[in-house]
């Protein structure tokens, strides 16, 4: 005589006379199987199948490095309708500068961008283009401001080891800046007033004539764009970085002016009190302040400092990059095939006249 539990297997596995198959029995508790395919079922405490990772539209990817680096708080839609409907017109307002100077460089970041702009039909490309663009520019000021707030504790700790005093958290902002002034509104700092660690030491000069010496050339300043730009280990010049920078991503070789003022503008947010990085918080005003500097730098009175200050930050950040031409040795070999070049061309030059 068949047990019982040998007799439950037989009707488990039976299949009834009409062709329908039987329910299975319900698991014990704890072993639910959620079915993934018809081949192999899945345990609930097994992973499920790896998920491809979804391709970033490029239009996002060219959108992060755009707001790092061309135009942190902008329109990308009002600016690309003023772009082209005012192509053959000639900017006359610092405003109107600027926004054209932003589009140009934005069809340089975007190679096609003006053709296809213009060749668009039913589809709303540049709505598009606008929402993936402002997407990239959010995405990126916000993994920014996050990895900023607890590195700038570290860069502010002193080095002989002594702590903070008083201790501040890395990733709570409570008790950063004057802010017990400033969320009872007895005190404001506009966004046109800048703080200490844009200089040097943080050696503000009181005498106009020194107003350029050691601006925007802070130890902090250039920590914050290495952390952003080359990887957060350039910092400390550790070779050992195993993951591309922003810079080196986006082919970056030398430092603009917009992201020299986009990295002022996060670590100064990075060392308030405030939570909530936003181009309308009032108080810490980034906006304002981040328009301010880029005026300066883009100031037509003011393009000589602005050069010198940019060939400072492309030594700190870009060694090799250099503005001043290499000399050739004489003796080289390259300077051979330069003179031997120099020969041709005057004896090409030689025989057209005896034509």
């Amino acid at each position: 005589m068949a047990s019982s539990s040998s007799a439950g297997q037989g009707k488990e596995n039976e299949v009834p006379r009409n062709g329908k198959e039987v329910d299975p029995a319900p698991p014990r508790f704890g072993t639910v199987n959620k079915q993934v395919s018809k081949k192999r079922p899945l345990n609930a405490l097994e992973l499920g199948p790896r998920k491809r990772p979804a391709q970033q539209d490029p239009l996002v990817h060219h959108g992060r490095h755009f707001g790092r680096t061309i135009c942190a708080f902008s329109n990308v839609h009002s600016l690309l309708l003023l772009g082209l409907s005012e192509k053959d017109i000639v900017p006359e307002t610092q405003q109107e500068r600027r926004e054209h100077r932003v589009y140009r460089k934005l069809l340089k970041l975007v190679p096609g961008l003006e053709e296809r702009l213009l060749e668009a039909n039913g589809d709303d490309d540049g709505a598009i283009f606008d929402i993936a663009t402002h997407k990239g520019a959010a995405s990126a000021r916000s993994d920014d401001t996050k990895s900023l707030k607890s590195a700038v504790i570290d860069w502010i700790t002193p080095s002989d080891g002594e702590p903070l005093r008083p201790p501040l958290a890395r990733n709570v902002k409570v008790d950063r800046g004057i802010k017990e002034q400033l969320r009872n509104k007895t005190m404001a700092i506009p966004g046109n007033h800048w703080p200490l660690f844009v200089y040097r030491d943080e050696e503000w000069h009181d005498d106009p004539l020194k107003a350029w010496t050691g601006l925007f050339r802070s130890k902090l300043l250039v920590y914050a764009y290495k952390h952003v730009f080359t990887s957060p280990s350039s910092v400390d010049d550790d070779p050992k970085s195993t993951r591309s920078g922003n810079a080196r991503i986006h082919g970056m070789t030398c430092v603009t002016p917009a992201s020299v003022a986009y990295i002022t503008t996060q670590l100064r947010f990075a060392l308030s009190s405030a939570s909530i990085f936003s181009r309308t918080d009032k108080e810490t005003d980034s906006e304002t302040f981040y328009t301010s500097v880029l005026e300066l730098f883009e100031d037509p009175e003011e393009q000589d400092e602005v050069k010198a200050l940019m060939a400072w930050w492309n030594r700190q950040v870009f060694p090799s990059f250099s503005n001043v031409p290499r000399t050739i040795p004489t003796n080289s070999v390259l300077s051979k095939i330069k003179e031997r070049r120099a020969v041709l061309k005057a004896r090409a030059l030689n025989e057209r006249g005896d034509d």
